[in-house]
This record gives C-alpha cells, sequence and structure tokens, in this order.
C-alpha cells in the first residue's frame, strides 16, 4: 500500500490539518486512501457504531477521505479523565482508566499487534494511506516504547514529511533539531519539509528555506499560509465552529488551500515512490 506519514516538530503544528487536506486531494484524484493514526490522546471522540469511537480528527479525515469511518484507522484511544489518567481503549475494546506509564507497562506489544493488524486490514481494502504521527518523533525519553511515530512509520514503510509552524518563531532550530535527534535510519525516511502556519510575504523567508535544504539535504515541498476561518474542527480544540458551509465545501476549500502551496507533483512521487532508500 502507498502512503506517507505526517510527523511534526512539535504537538499542535498542524499534522491533523495537513493530513485532512492529503486525504481529500488524494480522493479527489480517485485514489482510494484512509486515513490513519495508531494512538490519540485526546477527549474527543466520535462514535462509529457498534459502540466503537475514534478521534474526531480521524473522523474528519475519513469524511475528506470520502470513505466511511472505521475503528482501523485509530485503532487506540486515550480518552483524557482526570488526575493525568486515560481511558484506555484498543479496537474498541474497553481497558478501564490509568496513568500513562501503568498504559505503557502492561500494553506496549498489544497495541505494536493492533497497529500491525489495522494496517494490514487497511492496505486490504485501500490503496494509499495517510498517517498522523503524534508529539515529535524526537521525543527520547519515550522511543523505548513508542507506537505514534517512526516505528508506525517502519511498520507501514512509508516515507515522511515533516511539518514545522512558523508563526511562533524557532521553525528552523525546531527542523534541525528534530533531524539531528533522529537515527540516520529513522531520518533517511523523511523525504519533504513542509512549513505551516505561515504569515506574510514568502519572499522574506526565501532565504530560510534556502538554509533548510542546503542543510539537512531534504527539500521544502510547501509553505502554508495561515488560515484561521476553514471551518474544519481541530483535534483538540475545544471550540464549536459557526457559519460553516457543507462539510463537502470545507474539506474541498481547506484542500485547495493546502495543494496551492505545495509542490503536489513531488509530494505524489514521494508516496509513489514509498521509502526507498
Amino acid at each position: 500500500m502507498k502512503g506517507v506519514m505526517i510527523l511534526g516538530t512539535a504537538s499542535d503544528v498542524g499534522k491533523s490539518m495537513i493530513a485532512t487536506a492529503f486525504c481529500r486531494i488524494l480522493a479527489n484524484e480517485n485514489l482510494k486512501v484512509a486515513p490513519f493514526k495508531s494512538q490519540n490522546l485526546s477527549s474527543f471522540t466520535t462514535e462509529i457504531g457498534g459502540g466503537k469511537e475514534i478521534s474526531r480528527a480521524q473522523f474528519i479525515q475519513a469524511e475528506a477521505a470520502k470513505t466511511p469511518a472505521s475503528i482501523y484507522m485509530n485503532p487506540i484511544m486515550l480518552k483524557i479523565r482526570k488526575s493525568m489518567r486515560a481511558e484506555v481503549s484498543i479496537l474498541g475494546n474497553h481497558f478501564g482508566e490509568m496513568k500513562g506509564f501503568e498504559y505503557r507497562e502492561r500494553f506496549y506489544d498489544q497495541a505494536v499487534a493492533a497497529i500491525e493488524h489495522s494496517i494490514q486490514k487497511l492496505s486490504e481494502s485501500y490503496e494509499a494511506i495517510i498517517i498522523e504521527g503524534a508529539g515529535s518523533p524526537a521525543e527520547v525519553n519515550l522511543n523505548d516504547r513508542e507506537v505514534v511515530n517512526m516505528r508506525v512509520a517502519e511498520i507501514a514503510d512509508v516515507p515522511a514529511i515533516l511539518v514545522a509552524p512558523i508563526d511562533k518563531g524557532g521553525a528552523i532550530a525546531s527542523i534541525v533539531g528534530t533531524l539531528q535527534l533522529l537515527p540516520p535510519e529513522q531520518r533517511k525516511r523523511v523525504k519533504g519539509i513542509i512549513i505551516n502556519k505561515f504569515r506574510g510575504d514568502l519572499t522574506w523567508f526565501q532565504d530560510g528555506i534556502d538554509f533548510i535544504e542546503s542543510y539537512t539535504g531534504i527539500p521544502v515541498v510547501g509553505v502554508i499560509p495561515y488560515q484561521d476561518n476553514h471551518g474544519i474542527e481541530e483535534e483538540d480544540v475545544d471550540r464549536p465552529v459557526t457559519n460553516a458551509p457543507s462539510q463537502i465545501d470545507i474539506y474541498e476549500e481547506w484542500a485547495n488551500h493546502v495543494k496551492k502551496h505545495l509542490d503536489w507533483s513531488f509530494v505524489q512521487e514521494i508516496i509513489e515512490r514509498g521509502y526507498g532508500e
């Protein structure tokens, strides 16, 4: 199965929104595409029938991909509760509330198995998969039992694109730092970089793009201007969307916005070619 993983330099960089756009762009090209996020830590879920629920973000991505939502698109759901606890669900099976350390110790092997099973099931029905990472792949203190970033890219055997936001500053340092902290074999999977949430005149940032590409050896495949009124509910934002057009119009408008500012032909090549060398 073809695909790509959307990594981020941190949380809240726009990974879910970029993945949503990719789902719609590929669906518009008549490709059967599925979203995937191995594990989501969130308070916002959507029921999909049979007593099962997935993250709101993956449900929205499935709508953007013009396909029914499935438990295999988000096999592990950690719903935030009080006192640093979360309710653990794996493939729709509930295991009660627990703290993060307890979950990592008890369920690592089961989580990996659920991810492998889910990717296999999706590969039976879809031609491509858009995988969303979580947080940063450079959180070295968590890498021994990591099931949300590069471990997933390795299981699916797909290349990755790294997303960095520029609206709060520090984008270049966060890109370089993230890549430097990845082991060489994982760094090879990163085939492109997206600068997200850009404000202002792009010509003022061309020197930054040139530096990123020359220093890292990885092309910047897009600089996405900030758009606050896209009308799509974001992953962990408790804010109702008002005065929004139909969902189809929302996804179409957002996908067009992202595609306009991407080297989409290069992204297509990344997805088509796969990981490779």
